[in-house]
């Protein structure tokens, strides 16, 4: 509703929105499948420890960054068509926070099965309507951790088996950052002739 007029009471003048009878939107039943919103929750540090395609050193280096808080994320959503939801784990650092890897796990009759892993610097995932986006900051040379030069956006699709890419976009950040002061890079060196 908007008031454009420059006399009278403003959308008060049309008098009352007229009402009709609606039909009430069907209530979703939950499949045969599960529902997803009451989805049981896994621990995420178990998952990653006793995953065997993680490196013993990266499981060694997984600890608290203060009492039992590990610096981990769980998003739970339908990724693979699979019966019970998909569970996505993002590990960061304790300082910044800056991913450091992210899994996907999918139940397979009564464990769980790491279908999708990047382990890069600051990488992370969510689940956006069915599909998983991973964002991974770009760094040029003499980029501080706090301001990368830009990010790159992927995402992938669950296919048969695995997830295949299906998208992928490139953002360049502004260069101009704290006090208005333009950042700039490094330069690098010329190659040798």
């Amino acid at each position: 509703m908007a008031a454009c007029s420059t006399g009278g009471t403003g959308s008060r003048d049309e008098g009352a929105a007229a009402t009709r009878d609606v039909a009430a939107a069907p209530t979703p039943s939950p499949s045969a499948e599960g529902d997803l919103r009451s989805a049981e929750r896994v621990d995420p540090i178990e998952l990653l420890k006793a995953d065997p395609k993680i490196e013993d050193r990266f499981k060694t280096d997984l600890k608290p960054c203060v009492a039992d808080a590990y610096p981990v994320d769980a998003s739970y959503g339908n990724l693979t068509n699979s019966p019970a939801p998909d569970v996505v784990v993002n590990v960061m650092t304790c300082g910044d926070a800056v991913g450091i890897g992210t899994y996907v796990y999918r139940k397979q009759s009564d464990r769980y099965e790491n279908v999708f892993m990047a382990e890069d610097a600051a990488v992370y995932a969510t689940i956006d309507r069915g599909e998983l986006v991973v964002t991974k900051q770009v760094y040029a040379k003499g980029d501080p951790v706090a301001y990368p030069s830009g990010e790159d956006v992927i995402t992938y699709r669950w296919s048969g088996n695995r997830f295949t890419q299906h998208d992928w976009v490139h953002n360049d950040y502004s260069r101009a950052v704290g006090d208005g002061e333009a950042v700039e890079p490094e330069p690098s060196e010329p190659p040798a002739n």
